[in-house]
């Protein structure tokens, strides 16, 4: 076995099968990941970097709402359904931006304060008295950790804090000062014609790694190994490989990356990755910090969606060791793109038999397992009518 499992239990009746295919292009059971993970867990906006002054805004359009996050002029960053109480329009449109002293509408004017109250309607006297805090903007959960702006659509979900949930990783991450960096190259966007499971299936195992990912491989394959998900958290970890090198851009990165004094030793030649369940990453290397998650735009195309950030006051080897990074990061990115393609297409060829997976996969088997526990009519290997899907699921989970 893998000397890397070796604080990894896996029983000798380990269930290697992954989720049914049909699960892959369900759109009942979409809706169903929709309601019970999308809307129920918590999700990364961005950084606190991204909104450094009062007034300044991010949003994100997601599995069929809208957020936003704003600075407020007391300093105090806050989340808000992005929707105007007057007719449901955007109140902000673009997915960054300063919005002064006020949120103003642009379909009808009506005007919030930067704390989510309303300000004022347009043309007031056609309505009744409005109560400001009655018909401010809606309000999400938001919590803030390491830096990163997290939110909940639906509020109070059941999901713990974001600081409990992550307290297993607090510690190691701290070290990083992540909360102090800064916007790289701003928030980047992109699709892709798969169900989103199917990119979480290949970015949550490493055994595709030697074949898969050359500049990976060189930089630190022989020293990569990956940890289950344990209540909503996992975690990866490599440090370069002795004789990395084979590659420009990984032989040039090993050559300058610096080895930061203010890291532990074991992480300063280390990438570090830590997902989130049910579908984001925060990933470290000695001179960055990013985040990247995936949402479904439909059963076949996903949305993926991130960002670097980089010290306030790097230095050139550090600026330079970021570029080379982004460059081995683009190339696997493309790669991984189209190991999801392949897999994705299998899900509904009937020679398709399901997933057989190995001891080294136990990242993807983890997660499958935790979506099984929020979606129990995962479990089943036919699919049910669509018209049924709800219920079912319901009925399933009502049994514990």
């Amino acid at each position: 076995m893998n000397p890397h499992l070796r604080d990894v239990a896996v029983p000798n009746d380990w269930d290697r099968r992954g989720l049914p295919g049909w699960s892959y292009h369900s759109n009942a059971l979409l809706d169903l990941e929709k309601e019970h993970l999308f809307r129920n867990h918590w999700q990364i906006v961005g950084h606190v970097s991204d909104v450094p002054n009062a007034g300044d805004y991010l949003t994100m359009d997601v599995v069929g709402e809208r957020a936003l996050v704003v600075r407020g002029k007391d300093g105090v960053v806050r989340g808000f359904h992005n929707l105007c109480r007057h007719r449901g329009s955007r109140v902000v449109a673009d997915e960054k931006g300063t919005c002064g002293n006020a949120l103003v509408c642009p379909f009808h004017g009506w005007v919030y304060n930067l704390d989510g109250t309303l300000r004022g309607a347009a043309r007031p006297r056609s309505f009744p008295d409005l109560d400001k805090r009655e018909f401010g903007l809606v309000p999400l959960d938001l919590e803030i950790w390491m830096g990163f702006i997290f939110i909940r659509f639906r509020n109070g979900g059941p999901q713990a804090s974001v600081a409990e949930l992550l307290k297993p990783i607090e510690a190691e991450i701290s070290h990083y000062r992540v909360a102090d960096m800064v916007p790289s190259w701003g928030i980047w966007t992109q699709k892709t014609p798969v169900n989103w499971k199917s990119v979480r299936d290949v970015d949550n195992e490493g055994y595709h790694v030697a074949m898969a990912h050359p500049a990976l491989q060189d930089l630190y394959g022989t020293t990569y190994y990956d940890e289950p998900f344990v209540n909503g958290v996992s975690r990866s970890f490599a440090t370069y490989n002795p004789h990395a090198g084979r590659r420009w851009s990984v032989r040039q990165y090993v050559k300058i990356a610096p080895r930061p004094q203010r890291l532990p030793e074991r992480l300063r030649e280390a990438w570090v990755y830590y997902g989130i369940f049910p579908n984001a990453v925060i990933a470290l290397t000695p001179e960055t910090a990013q985040f990247y998650q995936e949402f479904p735009l439909s059963t076949g195309e996903t949305l993926l969606r991130g960002a670097i950030y980089r010290y306030r006051d790097e230095t050139r080897e550090q600026a330079a060791a970021r570029y080379l990074a982004y460059r081995v990061d683009r190339d696997t990115m493309a790669e991984d793109v189209q190991l999801s393609v392949w897999s994705n297409e299998s899900m509904l060829s009937e020679a398709f038999a399901g997933f057989f997976l190995s001891d080294l996969e136990y990242g993807v088997r983890t997660h499958h397992d935790h979506l099984r526990r929020q979606l129990p009519v995962l479990d089943l290997a036919t699919a049910p009518d669509e018209k049924d899907m709800g219920a079912l699921n319901e009925a399933l989970a009502s049994r514990g």
